[in-house]
């Protein structure tokens, strides 16, 4: 009898732990640091991702970058004679894409799309994007469509996708990106 009752201890024990291991959730990496050809940082940017909710690998998140873009800048000076003399540079111009994003996926997968939409930030009031040279300005929209490659446990990921991008006259066009980086806790 002592030994039945001792075994049914050490059964439900055993029971016990196993279900506490399996109920306990695991420790994921949900930030990622990557850099992005395309997409909302234009041409080029370096990017950190996150989600809100501590420990959680999908959901609601955000999205802040640094990057650059090329522009042409066109002068036209006039000589007194009433000739015009038209004169193109390129310059750089920096960028700060902003945004908010949602991640669908499931747990324990690598595999994961994102939805996110959110604003690009110009150093200078410039016409990226723009059939009217005009009406410069110092912010684009943005959307993201990507499939990314995320490891549940950290590590190498890359991610690639439709980011279209608004420009100051309303006008949308189609962009891509392809962004390679890391994941980590």
């Amino acid at each position: 009898m002592k030994n039945t009752f001792y075994s049914i201890i050490v059964l439900l024990v055993i029971q016990t732990t196993a279900s506490a291991q399996q109920t306990t959730p695991l420790e994921t990496s949900n930030k990622q640091f990557y850099t992005e050809v395309g997409g909302p940082g234009v041409l080029f940017s370096a990017n950190l991702d996150g989600r809100f909710a501590a420990g959680e690998r999908t959901g609601w998140g955000y999205r802040a970058g640094l990057g650059f873009t090329l522009v042409d800048d066109e002068t036209i000076t006039t000589s007194p004679s009433g000739f015009q003399n038209y004169n193109y540079r390129t310059r750089s111009v920096a960028t700060l894409p902003l945004g908010i994003n949602y991640l669908f996926g499931k747990p324990g997968s690598p595999n994961m799309f994102e939805v996110g939409a959110g604003i690009t930030v110009l150093s200078r009031r410039s016409s990226i994007l723009n059939y009217n040279d005009y009406n410069e300005g110092f912010l684009l929209g943005h959307f993201s469509f990507m499939y990314r490659k995320q490891p549940v446990d950290g590590g190498f990921s890359w991610r690639v996708g439709m980011t279209p991008i608004i420009n100051p006259d309303g006008d949308i066009f189609p962009f891509a990106a392809v962004g390679l980086g890391f994941t980590f806790k």
